[in-house]
């Protein structure tokens, strides 16, 4: 039997379908390795999306000034956080594995 997530709720979906929307744009394959030097610019890993956020690292590498990723993460539920962090990991992970080699640094526990 493999693992499979319980499926939740999002409460709050237009707010969590913007900010994913930014979120997988950063980490497509063209903005990857741009949102990966700036994560290593501002000596930030890839596991602190707060830092991410508080850095507004997510508007410069989608370009959406007016996101406001931050101020929108925040909006949401405890709930929807948790998922939106959850995705986030599940992205950083799906990075292609050479840029991951690269910014190896980055993907370090500490």
């Amino acid at each position: 039997m493999s693992f499979e997530q319980a499926a939740i709720k999002v409460e709050k979906a237009q707010e969590f379908s913007r900010l994913q929307a930014a979120v997988e744009q950063a980490f497509s394959p063209e903005k990857a390795e741009r949102f990966l030097k700036q994560l290593d610019r501002k000596g930030i890993r890839v596991r602190d999306f707060d830092a991410v956020l508080q850095q507004r690292i997510l508007e410069s590498v989608v370009g959406e000034a007016e996101l406001n990723a931050q101020p929108l993460y925040q909006s949401l539920p405890v709930s929807d956080q948790a998922q939106m962090r959850e995705f986030c990991l599940s992205k950083l992970e799906s990075i292609d594995l050479a840029l991951r080699h690269k910014f190896k640094k980055l993907y370090q526990y500490y």
